[in-house]
C-alpha cells in the first residue's frame, strides 16, 4: 500500500536510536551525562571570560560567543530526546519539530560562521602582530558576531520556508533523535527537488566557502610560524591557535564523516548515531580541549573558583567604540 499524501499534518514521531526498551534507561544516563557536562562546561568559559578582564580581548570574546552557541545547540535537540525517553513518548508536533529544525539549523550555521571568524581572528595576531589591536577593534569584533547571526538566521529562515511548502506522508516516523532537515524531506509526498537544490547550494555557499577560507588562513599561519627562526617562538605563536585547529579539524572530520557514513551504509540509524559526535560530543569537548591547553583560561578558572588571586597588572584588550 502507498503511503497517503497528507495535507495537514499534526505530529511526528522521533524514533531515536533503539526502541528496545530495556536500553532506553542506558541512553538516557549517557545523554543526560553529556548534556549537563556541556553545559557545566561551557557555562565555565562564559563566566571564567566575562570575569577576568585579562580575557577581555577578542579571541575571548569569540570564544565566550561560541561557548553560548554550542549551549544552545545542544539545548535543541537533546532534552527533547530525554523528555521522550522518560515518558516513554515519541511524539513531537509538527510546530515543535519545524521550530526545532529552524534553531538546530541556526546554531549549526552561527558554529561554523564563529570558528571562520575566529580562524580570521588568529591569522592577524600571527601574520600582523603590530597591527592586532587596530585590525581586531571591538567595533569589528561586534560586526563579525552581528553578521554570523544574521547570515544563520537567514539560511535558517530559509530552509524552514522551504519545509513548510511541502506535504508529507502517512509514514511520519523520523529515523533519528531530533528533526533533522534531510530527514524531514525524505518523509515528503511532494516534490523535493527544489529543496535539494537549496540544500545543496546552501551547503557549497555556508559549508564549503567558510572551511576554504580557514584553509587559507591556516596556510598563512603555518608559512608565517614557518619563518620564526626560533624554536621558542614557534611554539608560541602554534600554541596560540592549537586549540581552535582541533577544534575545527573536531567540528568538520565529524560532520564529513557522519554524512559519508550515512552516505555509505543507507541507514538512517547509523546516520543518527554518528551525528550525535558533531551534536553532542564536540560541543562537550571544545570547553575541555580550549581550557586544557591555555593557561590564561586555566589562571582565570582558578580565580573564579577561588584558588588564586589576582597579582599581575590588568591591562584591558577591548576598548569601546569611538
Amino acid at each position: 500500500m502507498e503511503p497517503r499524501n497528507i495535507t495537514g499534518v499534526s505530529q511526528f514521531l522521533l524514533v531515536g536510536f533503539s526502541e528496545k526498551t530495556e536500553l532506553q534507561p542506558l541512553i538516557f544516563g549517557l545523554f543526560l551525562s553529556m548534556y549537563l557536562i556541556t553545559v557545566f562546561g561551557n557555562l565555565l568559559i562564559i563566566l571564567a571570560v566575562n570575569s577576568d578582564p585579562h580575557l577581555h580581548i577578542p579571541m575571548y570574546f569569540f570564544l565566550s560567543n561560541l561557548s553560548f552557541v554550542d549551549i544552545c545547540f545542544t539545548s535543541t535537540t537533546i532534552p527533547k530526546m530525554l523528555v521522550n525517553i522518560q515518558t516513554e513518548n515519541k511524539v513531537i508536533t509538527y510546530e515543535g519539530c519545524i521550530i526545532q529544525m529552524h534553531f538546530f539549523t541556526l546554531f549549526i550555521g552561527l558554529d561554523i560562521f564563529l570558528l571562520t571568524v575566529m580562524a580570521y581572528d588568529r591569522f592577524v595576531a600571527i601574520c600582523r602582530p603590530l597591527h592586532y589591536m587596530v585590525i581586531m577593534n571591538p567595533c569589528l569584533c561586534g560586526v563579525l558576531v552581528l553578521v554570523s547571526w544574521i547570515m544563520s538566521a537567514l539560511h535558517s529562515l530559509l530552509e524552514s520556508l522551504m519545509v513548510l511548502r511541502l506535504s508529507f506522508c502517512s509514514d511520519l516516523h523520523i529515523p533519528h533523535f531530533f528533526c533533522e532537515l534531510n530527514q524531514m524531506i525524505q518523509l515528503a509526498c511532494s516534490d523535493m527537488y527544489l529543496n535539494k537544490v537549496v540544500i545543496y547550494i546552501v551547503a557549497v555557499l555556508l559549508g564549503g566557502a567558510p572551511f576554504a577560507g580557514i584553509f587559507y588562513t591556516y596556510s598563512k599561519i603555518v608559512s608565517s610560524i614557518h619563518r620564526i627562526s626560533s624554536a621558542q617562538g614557534k611554539y608560541k605563536a602554534f600554541s596560540t591557535c592549537a586549540s581552535h585547529l582541533y577544534v575545527v579539524s573536531l567540528f568538520y572530520c565529524t560532520g564529513i564523516g557522519v554524512y559519508l557514513s550515512s552516505a555509505a551504509s543507507h541507514s538512517s540509524h547509523s546516520s543518527a548515531t554518528a551525528s550525535v559526535m558533531y551534536t553532542v560530543v564536540t560541543p562537550m569537548l571544545n570547553p575541555f580541549i580550549y581550557s586544557l591547553r591555555n593557561n590564561e583560561l586555566k589562571r582565570s578558572l582558578k580565580i573564579l573558583f577561588g584558588k588564586k588571586t589576582i597579582k599581575e597588572p590588568i591591562v584591558l584588550g577591548l576598548k569601546k567604540c569611538p
